[in-house]
């Protein structure tokens, strides 16, 4: 049975008949009214916030076929399902249908039998597929996952970018953009690449209130896990992992522990992947231990927990992956294993990209990842001001609200390091600023005569992760913002003027240690403490590099070096160019090594 929808149908009468709802939840009726009236529209709601009915319902009461752009085949197939089960003549194009399946579609679509066709942005702009589009009636266009369009959205997809010809191929044919996760930037991004210059914007809030935030150290991970299983042996859950190798020993561990769990990655047959789905669904499977590529358009209200056993790349990611618990609005939880070796592989694998403005953004967004892992305030907070929505007070359900951590005034350096900000003329990202407040000698600082400044050197006492915790912590405060547009430069906000004069204190949080390993120190090289081990496995790794290279392993660095390495165990870039002996040209050679095996050596 289809459904019998026509124009002078009220759409409240619709979304009761047709899809079983007594009401439209908040900005929902606005946008049907406009794209039913032929204006486009961008929609930003968070997961399960009923975005599809947004288009789907305009489908319904417009002349022609609506045509949705989905990214995912799998996103397609259970929208399709769920708008058949109600009676609507939907179907979706894509490269899992066999040749007598595509032409039946095409043959729907030409016949006018068809609602909404959902359809991948690759087959949707063929030569072939748009002439046939251009002689039916459209009835509109829904972009799906339109951050996918955008350069600075967590999942930018190259074939989304030419979506944009469709308001120039059909300029009279309404066309409404959707996400759940885009901040500033990708907002308007996604606005001028679409062309949707007077569209309706809609942005219906980031929070979602039932959802308990919980960050914790990363030691001995996989017990952590299973303790956190231990009492929720009926509830349904995600556990998302970075890497193929890493969903599979996992999976396999908790398996022979009793749980009923399975892996999921894009590695695996498209038919075990389809299994391990519908068996999650179905509550026939507890625990889907996964990559990213599960969980897009799955519809499973009952999700109770997600766990990120490693640090996800951004923020958007950890937002729309959390965002998969609790869909039915009651009690869930988001527990995040926070490693400080995630940090140097997740760099890695960005810096493996060929584009290096994309790895730049990509670099900003990881760097904001730790920065709301590290930060000591209100996780909801600080989550909700990553896309500029401010929550009035602290949320008391997160860790940081349930376990308070120790607090101190920080009002003194906060104005130290915010008219450090002004004084570098508002141009400068964090590192720069923390190197003028610290009375750095580095010759970029040199060259642009900062050494002069008044606010160069009043933070030397301070060490480089306490200013670096510090102006995050003001970040998340709204006392300054980084335009990512702009390298990520720190800017004051209006917020800051109060501040600055002395009108307000700021009570923050101290920083949070970064976790070492318990061992005592066995060795001293000029005095300094470093672990023997460490510097053993690091002198290995010099030989190697030595031989390969045809050099005495003292030019590759020396043991000073080493120790220095093995004491202070830099993880990242920026930390490995403090040690002595490390400069620019040497770091380009052997860094990625070297910081590979001490990351190895935490991560053990």
């Amino acid at each position: 049975m289809t459904t019998s929808i026509t124009v002078e149908t009220d759409p409240l009468t619709t979304l009761q008949q047709v899809f079983g709802y007594q009401s439209f939840r908040p900005f929902q009726q606005e946008v049907v009214a406009d794209l039913i009236a032929g204006n486009d529209a961008f929609v930003l709601m968070p997961t399960g916030g009923g975005k599809s009915l947004c288009f789907q319902i305009p489908a319904l009461h417009r002349t022609g076929v609506a045509i949705v752009v989905s990214p995912l085949i799998s996103l397609m197939k259970d929208q399709v399902d769920a708008l058949r089960v109600n009676g609507v003549r939907a179907a979706c194009y894509n490269s899992s249908l066999a040749a007598a399946e595509a032409r039946q579609v095409l043959a729907q679509l030409h016949a006018g039998q068809l609602d909404l066709l959902y359809v991948a942005p690759e087959r949707l702009l063929s030569d072939d597929f748009l002439a046939r589009l251009s002689g039916l009636q459209v009835a509109l266009f829904a972009i799906d996952e339109a951050h996918c369009v955008s350069q600075w959205g967590h999942d930018f997809r190259p074939e989304y970018v030419q979506l944009g010809r469709l308001r120039e191929l059909f300029p009279q044919v309404p066309l409404v953009a959707l996400t759940a996760t885009a901040e500033k930037q990708t907002r308007l991004d996604i606005l001028q690449r679409l062309q949707l210059h007077s569209a309706r914007q809609v942005v219906a809030g980031f929070d979602r209130p039932n959802i308990r935030y919980t960050v914790i150290d990363k030691a001995k991970p996989y017990l952590q896990l299973s303790a956190f299983l231990d009492g929720r042996k009926q509830e349904s859950g995600i556990v998302y992992c970075l890497s193929r190798k890493r969903v599979e020993e996992v999976a396999a561990k908790l398996q022979q522990d009793g749980i009923s769990a399975a892996a999921y990655h894009a590695g695996l047959p498209a038919e075990q992947r389809r299994q391990v789905q519908d068996d999650f669904l179905r509550d026939d499977l507890q625990v889907v231990i996964a990559t990213v590529a599960f969980g897009m358009g799955i519809d499973k209200p009952n999700v109770r927990f997600v766990v990120h056993y490693d640090l996800p790349k951004n923020i958007e990611s950890y937002y729309q992956e959390t965002g998969r618990a609790g869909r039915d609005g009651l009690p869930a939880e988001a527990l995040l294993l926070f490693g400080y070796g995630d940090i140097a592989i997740s760099r890695g694998l960005i810096e493996k990209g060929g584009n290096p403005e994309q790895n730049r953004i990509e670099i900003h967004k990881l760097n904001a990842m730790v920065a709301f892992a590290e930060s000591g305030t209100c996780r909801r907070r600080a989550l909700l001001g990553y896309f500029a929505e401010t929550l009035q007070e602290d949320c008391g359900n997160c860790d940081i609200c349930l376990n308070p951590p120790e607090r101190y005034d920080a009002t003194e350096d906060a104005r130290k390091a915010l008219s450090c900000v002004y004084r570098v003329g508002q141009r400068f990202g964090i590192g720069h600023v923390i190197e003028v407040l610290r009375g750095s000698k580095a010759q970029r600082v040199l060259d642009l005569r900062h050494e002069q400044l008044t606010t160069y050197g009043i933070g030397r006492e301070q060490s480089q992760d306490y200013w670096s915790h510090l102006l995050r912590q003001l970040i998340h405060h709204g006392y300054l913002e980084q335009d990512i547009a702009n390298y990520s430069v720190l800017k004051l906000t209006e917020a800051a003027r109060p501040l600055l004069r002395g009108e307000t204190e700021l009570i923050i949080t101290k920083p949070r240690v970064k976790p070492g390993r318990k061992k005592k120190p066995e060795r001293k090289i000029a005095g300094l403490e470093y672990d023997q081990e460490l510097f053993n496995l690091l002198r290995v790794l010099r030989k190697q590099i030595a031989d390969r290279d045809g050099v005495p392993p003292y030019v590759v660095f020396g043991d000073a070096s080493l120790a220095e390495m093995a004491a202070s165990l830099p993880t990242d870039d920026e930390a490995l160019l403090q040690i002595n002996g490390v400069g620019q040209t040497k770091l380009q050679r052997y860094g990625a090594e070297f910081i590979a095996e001490i990351v190895g050596f935490l991560c053990r």
